[in-house]
């Protein structure tokens, strides 16, 4: 597996792994609200973003750059390069349980260590995310948080877990 940087075809692909409206917002929390997701609602919602710099969506592919997952790197604090976040964290359904989504976080890891040079790394994950949820603990990640999200499906607990990487 390597990362690369995200092209316009893969939101297609990453449409294509949402097929429910609950896995549109565990992975999505309220940022998009409209299911299905269509690849120009991404391309929308990143292109602003990543003119700014501070939004660094990757794709995991293979050797034959075969799409296998995504995440996001964002700066959330403007002026704080210190803190990063991960978000928007998903990996090809017919891979999940592999090790890949714990793979691709590890890389991502790498590349805010190398090329980011912050010293932690947070995300948030909802409560009934099992599996996401192990993943970030078997990088390392802990918990500092709760709070409830108000998503238009119900209210959802979210878990605020950070790594610490320097």
């Amino acid at each position: 597996m390597i990362l690369r940087e995200y092209q316009k075809g893969d939101a297609a692909q990453i449409c294509k792994w949402l097929r429910t409206e609950e896995e549109l917002y565990k992975w999505s929390a309220d940022r998009f609200n409209k299911f299905p997701l269509l690849a120009h609602d991404i391309e929308k919602h990143y292109a602003p973003q990543i003119e700014t710099g501070r939004f660094i969506p990757l794709t995991a592919v293979d050797e034959n750059d075969n799409v296998q997952g995504h995440f996001i790197i964002r700066f959330p604090k403007d002026h704080d390069d210190t803190t990063v976040r991960f978000g928007f964290v998903i990996v090809d359904p017919s891979l999940r349980g592999r090790g890949y989504g714990k793979e691709m976080l590890r890389l991502g890891t790498a590349y805010v260590k190398e090329k980011l040079g912050a010293d932690r790394i947070d995300l948030g994950v909802f409560s009934n995310n099992n599996s996401a949820m192990h993943c970030y603990e078997a990088l390392g990640f802990k918990e500092y948080g709760r709070r409830n999200c108000e998503m238009p499906i119900g209210v959802w607990e979210c878990i605020d877990m950070e790594l610490l990487i320097k």
